[in-house]
């Protein structure tokens, strides 16, 4: 009997599911690899395999020693550096094409993050229907990054959960969809993060702004403030942030 090759699709949807996996969960008893392989017709642990090949050509595992499964690198290497090159178009891509699998359209399957582009035509639809969804895939493998909980607090309900960038969304079209860009923070964090009332040094600790230590005299400064000082974050899982940009992030949006 001979066996199936993997098409490009099929190549697109399964480092989605990697990119949004942590590593210890890329095995075929994982229910998210076992919806793959039934909405692609593959067994749990052809898609398991197949994601392990993507942890080879993966430069944090790279870096760590950790080889991966790297029989099928000649299939996986030209779709991951698609997405190294193209973060952006690769992913609405594959978000597209599993909906589609899926039997919805992108806009249904995502219904309750795009309502306002209703009436937008064109272009402009297209362009913030991709956004949008992007975005939304970009929190998911943050969190998936950081095991569902707040890098501050270990808060881990997903509600309360924001993929926070470091460098802006609107400063740097090109590291938008990083993981490396991305830190999960609870709401509060998320928010004095993003306005520059705190700050994280390249060795991964925090920093209060001179804004902050005006309010010592404060109660909300000792409870939720004074604490965090010199404090590591929780690391993440996979991509740890990126020291330029924790840099630009100092440099640019922190307080002092």
């Amino acid at each position: 009997m001979s066996i199936r090759a993997w098409t490009r699709d099929e190549l697109i949807l399964a480092l989605n599911l990697y990119l949004k996996l942590p590593f210890g969960k890329l095995h075929s008893r994982t229910p998210e690899i076992i919806h793959l392989a039934r909405i692609i017709e593959r067994t749990p642990g052809s898609v398991a395999m197949r994601l392990n090949n993507f942890a080879s050509v993966d430069p944090y595992h790279i870096g760590r020693g950790v080889k991966g499964l790297s029989g099928g690198k000649k299939q996986v290497d030209p779709i991951w550096n698609e997405f190294i090159n193209s973060k952006d178009e690769l992913l609405f891509e594959s978000e597209r094409i599993l909906a589609e699998k899926e039997q919805q359209t992108i806009e249904s399957k995502y219904e309750d993050i795009l309502t306002g582009t209703e009436n937008l035509k064109g272009e402009t639809k297209i362009r913030e229907v991709k956004t949008r969804v992007n975005q939304n895939v970009f929190r998911q493998i943050v969190i998936a990054n950081y095991s569902g909980r707040c890098a501050v607090t270990g808060i881990d309900i997903p509600d309360l959960l924001v993929a926070s960038h470091i460098i802006p969304w609107s400063k740097n079209e090109e590291q938008r969809l990083n993981p490396e860009n991305g830190i999960c923070l609870s709401a509060l964090y998320d928010k004095a993060y993003d306005k520059g009332y705190i700050g994280i040094n390249e060795n991964f600790e925090m920093l209060l702004s001179t804004s902050l230590h005006t309010k010592q005299k404060e109660i909300f400064y000792h409870q939720y403030f004074k604490p965090l000082i010199g404090k590591k974050i929780i690391l993440p899982t996979k991509y740890y942030p990126n020291k330029n940009f924790l840099q630009f992030h100092l440099d640019v949006i922190f307080k002092g």
